[in-house]
């Protein structure tokens, strides 16, 4: 009975362990996604300086905060997720909070996002959400862009002056 029950509460553990599991992988899942378009976002024209413009902005950052973090051969998806990450760390987006996260990420060993924000004591939804809101805004001003850009070519060509047709006179109509 005794070697029966340990079998249960074995399989009842790995069973748990394989739903947290699946679940960490979807959320990591989906913050890689969200890397992944914010970074293809910064290939459109004004993308990157948008990109850049939306980070400063969400995380209270400079731009050479951002530059080091490229330096470190990071995306703008992982720069975001390291800065949301390290923002949720008691004081905040620091060299130390930065360096950390960056040390276990690059390893060794390497660790993904999920097992990261576990090990750091905070939960990895939060920083999707963030990341998802950086995502959004910096392509909603990407797109705004390119609107103005295209309404002003639109206008520019709406304004040219089209020559006047020379109009030709009828036969049997003199000097009107």
């Amino acid at each position: 009975m005794k070697r029966v029950f340990l079998i249960f509460m074995a399989m009842l553990i790995a069973g748990i362990n394989t739903a947290a599991w699946a679940e960490a992988s979807k959320e990591e899942a989906r913050i890689e996604k969200d890397a992944s378009a914010l970074d293809k976002d910064t290939n459109k024209p004004e993308g990157e300086k948008m990109v850049v413009q939306r980070l400063e902005k969400e995380f209270n950052v400079d731009s050479a905060r951002i530059n080091g973090l490229r330096d470190q051969k990071l995306g703008y998806g992982e720069i975001a997720i390291v800065l949301a990450m390290a923002e949720r760390l008691p004081g905040g987006i620091t060299d130390a909070n930065i360096n950390k996260i960056m040390s276990m990420r690059q390893g060794p060993p390497v660790e993904g996002w999920g097992k990261i924000a576990m090990k750091l004591g905070f939960k990895l939804g939060p920083v999707i959400s963030k990341v998802e809101r950086v995502k959004a805004e910096a392509h909603r001003d990407i797109e705004k862009i390119h609107r103005e850009k295209v309404e002003k070519i639109e206008k520019k060509e709406k304004h040219e002056k089209v020559e006047k047709i020379e109009r030709h006179e009828r036969p049997g109509r003199k000097g009107r």
